[in-house]
């Protein structure tokens, strides 16, 4: 969290920029907030959040089936139902060939649980680290030493299960202030549809949307890096994030809506989506810690560090005498210089 001073020449005329800077403090603090994030490879830390957010969703699936098979393995109803939906969905031989799939699965639904779990310990880990550093960088917390390997390992499981249950009660609530429970909850009550109370569902349901992840976005600014910050700090930067995010998933559900049209967009539109998804949501936070890291409280000039001490080393040369031939060759040769120069002036 350091501040980096300018150094313009005092002659030069400041350009359109610096003029915008001047007149705009909220302008001037987006153009620290970016530089920031430049000088701290916010799209390098992105990129990597975002390989280990869909890296993690393997073994999260495979836990899925695992569950999945738990489940109709202890309701043979429900496993006889699902398999007669499937038989009656493809074809005999395909169908078949499904059904033996699924009867394979659930059989090795221990096996799979256990490989799923640890993997997805391994990559949640590897998001949780990635996703810590990265917030660090941004706020500026460069540290000299780092802890040991099992104290970090430990305070990233730590994270990890919190980030988790924070993400499930964000959902939760989401879903909870969702238009179309609302409307059906309304319904129950009693109150007669209307276009006006449509429009006021709506609006409710994204003011809440945008509530909860504010809480959200603020609790993973100021607790997730490796040192801990007020949430004074980031109460802006988290709700700067939670705008954002919801207009990034309004267009988010337009796209889709409009690739899943061809089949090509139905093959490969969900798997593209969630990397856009993944990756512009690690860039709005990314970019909101920033924000809160340059804010003016939070910036203090660069501390100089004093100097080493000097030390002096003399140097001793030691250089050896005249040798006895040495002398004579000089005498010799100013003997002879000097009878020379005086039968010139002769």
């Amino acid at each position: 969290m350091t501040a980096q001073p300018a150094t313009a020449d005092p002659e030069e005329k400041p350009g359109f920029v610096d003029r915008l800077r001047a007149r705009m403090p909220w302008f001037d603090h987006v153009m620290r907030a970016q530089q920031r994030y430049n000088d701290a490879k916010g799209d390098f830390y992105a990129a990597g959040i975002t390989y280990f957010t869909i890296f993690a969703l393997f073994p999260l699936l495979m836990l899925g089936f695992s569950v999945g098979g738990f489940v109709l393995a202890n309701e043979p109803e429900l496993l006889q139902q699902v398999e007669d939906r499937i038989r009656s969905t493809f074809s005999s031989e395909l169908g078949q060939q499904l059904v033996t799939l699924m009867d394979s699965a659930i059989e090795s639904r221990g096996a799979v649980g256990i490989i799923g779990l640890a993997t997805a310990a391994w990559a949640g880990l590897g998001w949780m680290a990635n996703l810590r550093e990265a917030l660090s960088q941004m706020w500026g917390l460069f540290r000299e030493e780092a802890d040991g390997f099992v104290k970090t390992k430990l305070s990233d499981l730590v994270a990890l299960v919190t980030t988790f249950a924070a993400i499930l009660v964000t959902l939760v609530l989401s879903a909870l202030g969702n238009s179309s429970v609302l409307e059906n909850v309304l319904n129950w009550m009693g109150f007669p549809d209307s276009p006006v109370l449509t429009v006021v569902l709506r609006l409710s349901s994204i003011t809440v949307s945008v509530l909860v992840s504010w809480l959200l976005f603020t609790w993973i600014i100021a607790r997730l890096p490796r040192e801990s910050l007020s949430f004074r700090s980031s109460v802006r930067a988290g709700l700067i994030a939670a705008v954002a995010f919801e207009v990034f998933k309004l267009v988010g559900s337009i796209y889709l809506r409009s690739v899943l049209t061809g089949p090509a967009g139905a093959t490969f539109g969900p798997v593209l989506g969630l990397m856009v998804f993944a990756y512009i949501t690690s860039r709005l936070i990314l970019f909101s810690t920033c924000w809160a890291a340059t804010v003016p409280e939070n910036m203090r000039e660069e501390e100089i560090p004093a100097p080493p001490p000097a030390v002096i080393n003399n140097r001793v040369i030691a250089r050896p005498g005249l040798q006895i031939w040495q002398v004579v060759a000089a005498a010799t040769a100013g003997a002879l210089g000097a009878l020379s120069f005086s039968r010139r002036r002769r």
